[in-house]
């Protein structure tokens, strides 16, 4: 990579600069969402173990059963909704 010239980095307008920093952002932008859809995946592997577990006791808290459910119908919902972002956001 070769350096700009200083004088021609500061002759550039703040429109060309955004314009040459905007794969960067949008490549950066992309990689956060990425991030949280791995944390969401986290998340959920470790509460379907934690519901696994709930199955497996001599006494089920069918409520707390239940709430951990919905945990799981929620991140689903989530990760879904982030990959539909990431998708319109960044088509291929």
């Amino acid at each position: 990579m070769k350096l700009k010239p200083f004088q021609e980095i500061l002759k550039m307008s703040k429109e060309k600069l955004d314009a040459v920093m905007a794969p960067i952002r949008a490549h950066k932008v992309k990689t956060q969402a990425q991030l949280e859809m791995a944390k969401i995946d986290e998340k959920l592997v470790t509460a379907e173990s934690e519901i696994q577990e709930m199955c497996t006791q001599k006494e089920i808290n069918f409520d707390g059963l239940i709430r951990k459910l919905d945990e799981v119908a929620i991140l689903e919902r989530r990760k879904r909704q982030y990959a539909k972002i990431v998708e319109e956001l960044f088509p291929a």
